[in-house]
């Protein structure tokens, strides 16, 4: 055996554990320098931004997957835009087919990433990786560039443990335009349904109950955004000469948001239902923490508060077009339009919560105004069947990765495509699992990943992937 010979395979579940640990301990610097280079690339997805950085982030993407050597095929891919011709942005697409009865299983991530914001409010530049602590900050390097690299770097020790030829099936789908909205991703799935086919579905997008303590997603709310437009005048007016017997936009438009919520910041719009489920216990100095409520500032809504951020709905207005402060003149709006995004809760379907806002606005706006709801975008909200036999497979490889048992909890964000992914295939266990924790700060600035936690979800993912290959069976 020369020097740089494969060592023997193990041949114990034992000795497959230990070689796991050991390979995905040993090739974290290089998953590392990996996340690191796709991090460097601004892929932001949204209108505005180069589509020329997501198109090199996709190819950087393809050529890691491509460089491991198990894939049959290993392709670039974009799918039309609903109602135009155009392309949404690239997604990488990679299969393996599966031999001897194993399963497959399709490991889910995204490469685009949120815009940076002002870089005068990170310590960092966005796109530079910076390691401060066991923390390596950047826009993306949690969200979700560090799922694509666990998938990738779980998937080589697999391969360094259990050889260039695994039974298990492999399908590796890492979207390009997930954080605007995931446009063009229903056409994706019926265009490449055969290719994406899996019997179980690792959506590695979520989070962490701590760092030291893993959590398995089993449920998460939808999303129903909108614009609304508030119209009162043909033409702004002078606020003196008409001012208190003309009705401003403005005015309309607040006492349309103010119905939105009970006096405790509840909503209260009829029609919109919570999900009945048990959350752990939350206290109200974490939420403080974590939400970083200024002083005096008290939390809104009933109940629980982990059930308020999981099963219960939430409206927000994330946008208002009117005139800034410095350009305002003394005359009365005759248009102000808001952008207005609302959280359903499991249990409801997007298009029925929209429904019960629009009826609670047109029934609320007052003096007459017109109302007008425009660039209406849904998603439904997910369960997790917990019943399937791998839930119980991953829970056990988390509680082997991380030495603590894993948490079962919801997720207030929305990931409506899971929705679309388990529509497409009814079939198909989804396990949704994730990279960060609470200070990762996902979409603002200073977002960062720990590099503990990175570790540990690649060792749960390695061991996950054995299992389903048969080479492992998890006590």
């Amino acid at each position: 055996m020369t020097s740089d010979a494969r060592p023997a395979r193990p041949s114990t579940p034992t000795e497959i554990r230990e070689r796991l640990t050991d390979a995905v301990r040993d090739g974290l610097p290089a998953a590392i320098a990996d996340l690191s280079r796709l991090v460097r690339i601004p892929s932001v997805s949204w209108d505005g931004f180069d589509p020329r950085h997501v198109q090199e982030s996709a190819e950087t993407v393809a050529a890691l997957l491509t460089d491991l050597g198990v894939f049959d095929t290993v392709t670039i891919e974009r799918a039309p835009l609903p109602g135009s011709g155009e392309l949404g942005q690239p997604a990488v697409l990679a299969r393996r087919e599966p031999r001897g009865g194993r399963p497959t299983v399709m490991l889910y991530a995204h490469h685009d990433v949120q815009p940076p914001g002002e870089e005068g409010d990170w310590q960092s530049p966005p796109f530079e990786p910076t390691l401060r602590g066991d923390r390596l900050y950047a826009r993306g390097a949690a969200d979700d560039k560090a799922g694509v690299l666990a998938h990738v770097a779980a998937i080589r020790a697999l391969l360094e443990v259990q050889g260039s030829d695994p039974d298990l099936g492999l399908v590796v789908f890492i979207e390009g335009e997930e954080e605007f909205g995931s446009r063009s991703f229903e056409a994706m799935l019926a265009a490449h349904r055969e290719l994406l086919a899996a019997d179980v579905i690792v959506v590695a997008d979520s989070d962490n109950w701590t760092t030291t303590t893993p959590s398995l997603t089993i449920g998460l709310r939808g999303n129903a955004a909108f614009q609304l437009t508030v119209s009162t005048l043909g033409h702004a007016s002078h606020s003196g000469m008409l001012g208190g017997a003309a009705p401003d936009a403005m005015l309309a438009l607040v006492r349309v948001l103010a119905s939105l919520h009970d006096d405790d910041g509840a909503v209260a719009v009829e029609g919109l239902t919570s999900h009945t489920q048990e959350v752990p216990p939350f206290t109200e100095v974490r939420l403080r923490e974590d939400a970083a409520l200024l002083e005096g500032v008290s939390s809104i809504g009933r109940g629980e508060i982990l059930h308020r951020l999981w099963a219960q709905p939430a409206i927000t207005v994330t946008g208002i077009d009117a005139p800034s402060v410095q350009n305002a003149s003394n005359t009365l709006l005759p248009s102000v339009t808001v952008k207005i995004s609302c959280r359903v809760a499991p249990g409801q379907s997007a298009r029925e919560a929209f429904m019960a806002i629009e009826r609670h606005i047109r029934a609320r706006t007052p003096f007459g105004a017109h109302v007008t709801f425009s660039a209406v975008d849904l998603g439904n909200p997910f369960l997790v069947d917990t019943s399937g036999w791998a839930v119980d497979d991953v829970l056990t490889a988390m509680e082997e990765a991380w030495g603590e048992t894993p948490q079962l909890t919801g997720v207030g964000g929305s990931i409506p495509f899971i929705a679309q992914l388990a529509q497409t295939f009814p079939e198909a266990q989804v396990l949704v699992t994730g990279v960060e924790d609470p200070e990762t700060r996902a979409h603002s600035p200073n977002e960062s990943l720990h590099l503990g936690v990175f570790h540990r979800a690649i060792l749960t993912e390695a061991l996950l992937l054995a299992r389903l290959d048969g080479a492992v069976s998890l006590p």
